[in-house]
């Protein structure tokens, strides 16, 4: 019973805390600018992958693959799908006229899990005029590390007479990572327009009666280290698109008839009627209700586009009215029109 009250009373409190809340919550969209920027001059890119073991290397390579149960082709066919989800996801891109796969010769191998030396800019401009592209993405390493962790329990399997029968048995369970560094080369700038290293990671589980059969039971583990290697490539196509996003922002509901009767107008997407009363009190002889109009005023001006008017309003409940939620808001648009800014240079080039 004690239990019981608990519960009710906090869930009263919790009802009780948002029906007084003096601010409600909206979300707008807004668009974020590309991770990195490609000049509007770029129309054709290649691919290349650098992962694949050198001869160098491949003792090493066989070495890792033993250590780590992985199979003969994990990594080179990881790689493969990371490099055609990257491939897939530039040729969704309608600024591009062609994204080539370049086969990578052995002087530019690597296919140790480690960043390797950036190519040369000799390499890079031989590179691109052989293939006739503009920009060179670079799959510069890509290796699966697998560690096993093995416990004695519980296993269920068929008797002789089909019934389903727990025995002492092995569960098995793989965690494996996947780890990949990837590069933007540009030629013509001898830039490096990104370099990026990220780790992802799969847990496989079996059960058998033994640790081989515990082992052969982890189906499915190939097929999810190449679904998420080509997830892996997609992801990163996608750093020289702007991004679409949902921002949050809080308005004032509360203080005088006006913003209770523009809550309502707001709830029904009357955005504009909202304004009409919110305005209304821009005057009001107090200056906490002065503030929070001047505030809303800050909110129909951002959900109007007017960034710039967004920040006088703001600026003026501040300033003029000491409202600190203003002066979060503040920092908030200042953010948005850096990021506005930068959008309109890439836009332009």
């Amino acid at each position: 019973m004690k239990n019981f009250r608990e519960i009710f009373l906090i869930s009263f409190l919790t009802l009780l805390l948002g029906a007084c809340s003096a601010t409600n919550r909206l979300t707008m969209g807004a668009i974020e600018p590309a991770q990195v920027h490609l000049s509007s001059d770029i129309t054709k890119v290649g691919i290349l992958n650098r992962s694949i073991p050198s001869a160098g290397n491949e003792a090493i390579d066989k070495i890792d693959k033993v250590l780590s149960l992985e199979g003969l082709n994990l990594d080179r066919e990881g790689a493969e799908a990371a490099v055609t989800g990257l491939s897939d996801e530039l040729s969704r891109d309608d600024r591009f006229e062609a994204v080539k796969l370049i086969d990578a010769q052995d002087s530019q191998r690597k296919g140790l899990g480690v960043f390797p030396a950036a190519l040369s800019w000799a390499t890079v401009e031989e590179i691109c005029r052989e293939n006739d592209i503009d920009v060179l993405f670079s799959l510069e390493f890509y290796d699966t590390d697998t560690k096993v962790a093995y416990e004695t329990s519980m296993v269920t399997i068929p008797n002789n007479l089909g019934i389903n029968a727990k025995i002492p048995g092995h569960k098995v369970t793989l965690n494996t990572a996947i780890k990949n560094g990837w590069r933007i080369y540009d030629p013509v700038s001898k830039q490096l327009l990104d370099e990026f290293v990220a780790n992802d990671y799969i847990t496989s589980i079996g059960e058998g009666i033994n640790p081989v059969k515990a082992i052969e039971a982890v189906v499915g583990r190939k097929e999810a280290v190449l679904q998420v290697s080509s997830n892996i490539g997609n992801s990163y196509g996608l750093i020289i698109k702007p991004l679409r996003k949902r921002i949050a922002r809080d308005y004032f509901v509360s203080g005088t008839n006006n913003f209770v009767i523009g809550k309502r107008r707001a709830q029904t997407g009357d955005w504009d009627g909202a304004a009409q009363l919110w305005e209304q009190e821009l005057n009001n002889p107090k200056g906490k209700i002065a503030g929070r109009a001047c505030y809303n005023m800050a909110i129909i001006s951002e959900i109007n586009g007017d960034l710039e008017k967004a920040r006088e309003w703001a600026s003026k409940s501040y300033a003029d009215y000491n409202n600190k939620e203003a002066l979060r808001y503040i920092n908030l648009l200042n953010r948005r029109l850096a990021e506005n800014r930068e959008l309109e240079r890439q836009l332009a080039r």
